[in-house]
């Protein structure tokens, strides 16, 4: 594998210059980005909502769950994915509405352990920080969900910067064993 990675170095370099690229427009036109990955969405979800549906009458036999179980997930999906594509920026607001109730869901559920905790181990004080700070997170989101939208594009960006550097290190460091690996013959 990694003979065929050296050799195939400016594969991982393309794509960590693709990431990079992609990073850096996440940051300069946040709005597209968004509104992007709201289709992409929109596209996954109207996909998966036929395959589920051609799943549900091709399957029937040899499957755990019962046809008509994948028949409605892909109904859902499909419906899903025509809400996406004909109200984008209601889908956004959702989304992001469902990532701010989680956190301050997940936030309650972690300072009720570290209650209960503080008397079994110590430290139990960052697991209720940790609580506290997803409470005030998924208060701040609910409250302004159009800088929230923006900070998620925001760390995409900054991840997909991060990876293509990384991925970009990768490769130029394969690149410095491809003579190495260039002598051996091909594994099949």
């Amino acid at each position: 594998m990694v003979s065929t990675l050296a050799r195939n170095w400016w594969a991982l370099a393309l794509r960590g210059l693709c990431a990079i690229i992609f990073g850096v427009l996440a940051f300069a036109w946040p709005g597209i980005t968004l509104e992007v990955l709201i289709l992409f969405y929109g596209a996954f979800a109207l996909i998966d909502g036929l395959l589920a549906i051609a799943a549900a009458i091709f399957g029937r036999e040899g499957s755990d769950l019962p046809w008509w179980a994948l028949l409605l997930e892909g109904i859902l999906g499909i419906a899903a994915g025509i809400f996406t594509f004909v109200w984008p920026g209601i889908t956004a607001l959702v989304l992001l509405y469902l990532i701010a109730a989680w956190a301050i869901v997940t936030g309650i559920f972690e300072v009720i352990a570290a209650i209960r905790l503080r008397k079994e181990i110590e430290g139990e004080l960052w697991l209720a920080l940790s609580g506290v700070l997803s409470i005030v997170f998924g208060v701040l989101l609910m409250g302004q969900p159009g800088a929230g939208a923006l900070a998620v594009v925001w760390l995409i960006g900054a991840y997909a910067i991060v990876f293509g550097v990384f991925l970009l290190a990768l490769a130029f460091r394969l690149k410095g064993h491809r003579d190495r690996f260039s002598s051996q013959p091909a594994r099949a």
